[in-house]
């Protein structure tokens, strides 16, 4: 079959979806990726890829601008005409949606997260809903990363149950990521935040909470791993994070293609946010090379952890709340900690192996294989 898969980074879908990409290749489907072209678009190439470029703003919300967007990916999906489609983030579901309900295309979205919007009860929530509804009213899968969105979706009558399935997240790769023993204490406590340096992820959350506990747990080491992020609305700046750097707060590691030897080096890994995540990639990364998690109760980030066993929630928005955690952890022995990064790894083996995933979409292939290729409008 010809399959596209798109989203709104090449970096994701080569990181996140490699694993099912190889998989579908072996098995003799051909597979095309619709998605801005960056960095990682040779990656994708190299994989065997058909690579079709799709200039977007992820963060852009001026009409004509997604208008032309919808005509760009029904554009690309006419000239592809794909078997099916399995799109990833918040505008590539809903425009993909939008196309191959108009051109008889099986689609099957993953929703990866809902974003700050769905936070909100204003008229750009109502729009995103409508645009939601109309997107998945002919998919006959639509793919969840947690149980929080899949209800939401499901009482707003979005998508009905029976054509929703709940994933572990985008899965992990159990032997990519093996466990690692924690490093030695000597130099402290690790406490990584890997993230874009946004404010809805916890980043100047986990800056303050160093602030806190500066005098009080020096001990405490707090790094950030991720990119600056200066089209997003919720985006750190450089300054910002320069300035933390310069009090003693934190140290700022750049942005990485491999996060695994930081999470060796790492004690903890901590992720504050009030995003609306599907199931943060950086949680099940961590989890699965044996590190206790720090994160908040919120949809995605609190079905990674088990109180008290492989980590510590903490509310939203909660500088006092993660400092107070983050003691907690300090203050536990070693083999404590220890036993929560294996805590860690054996929920990750049980739960969140990538090979959950790509047998879903091996069922949702085997139900669509016999779709009519003459029915689809070029």
């Amino acid at each position: 079959m010809r399959l596209l898969l798109t989203g709104n980074t090449s970096f994701k879908i080569a990181n996140f979806r490699s694993g099912l990409i190889r998989a579908l290749q072996q098995e003799g489907h051909r597979l095309s990726v619709l998605a801005p072209r960056d960095a990682h678009t040779p990656a994708l190439e190299a994989m065997g890829c058909s690579f079709l470029p799709l200039k977007m703003d992820r963060n852009g919300t001026d009409p004509k601008a997604e208008w032309a967007l919808l005509r760009a990916v029904d554009r690309a999906l006419g000239a592809e005409l794909p078997d099916a489609v399995f799109s990833y983030t918040i505008k590539n579901n809903i425009y993909t949606g939008l196309a191959c309900r108009r051109r008889g295309i099986p689609f099957a979205p993953n929703v990866t997260g809902l974003g700050p919007a769905f936070n909100d009860e204003g008229m750009l929530n109502r729009v995103i809903r409508g645009l939601y509804r109309g997107a998945f009213a002919r998919a006959p899968r639509v793919f969840f990363q947690n149980s929080d969105d899949r209800a939401l979706f499901v009482s707003a009558g979005l998508v009905p149950e029976a054509r929703t399935r709940l994933l572990p997240g985008s899965g992990v790769d159990l032997e990519r990521f093996p466990a690692a023993p924690l490093p030695p204490e000597d130099a402290g406590l690790r406490c990584l935040l890997v993230a874009r340096m946004l404010r809805d992820k916890g980043v100047a959350l986990f800056a303050e909470a160093a602030r806190m506990l500066r005098d009080s747990h020096p001990q405490l080491r707090f790094a950030l791993l991720g990119p600056i992020d200066a089209d997003s609305r919720s985006g750190v700046p450089r300054t910002e994070i320069d300035a933390w750097v310069a009090e003693g707060l934190v140290d700022y590691l750049g942005s990485t293609d491999d996060v695994r030897p930081y999470l060796r080096r790492a004690h903890c890994v901590v992720l504050p946010s009030y995003y609306r995540e599907g199931t943060p990639r950086s949680l099940l990364e961590a989890a699965a090379a044996a590190r206790p998690l720090i994160t908040t109760d919120m949809p995605g980030c609190r079905d990674l952890v088990r109180e008290g066993r492989n980590g510590f929630l903490v509310p939203p928005r909660d500088a006092r709340g993660l400092a107070a955690a983050l003691a907690r952890f300090a203050e536990a022995p070693r083999a404590a900690r220890e036993a929560m990064g294996r805590a860690s790894r054996a929920l990750v083996e049980a739960e969140y192996d990538e090979r959950i995933v790509i047998d879903a979409y091996r069922d949702l292939l085997a139900e669509v294989g016999s779709f009519a290729p003459a029915a689809r409008t070029g």
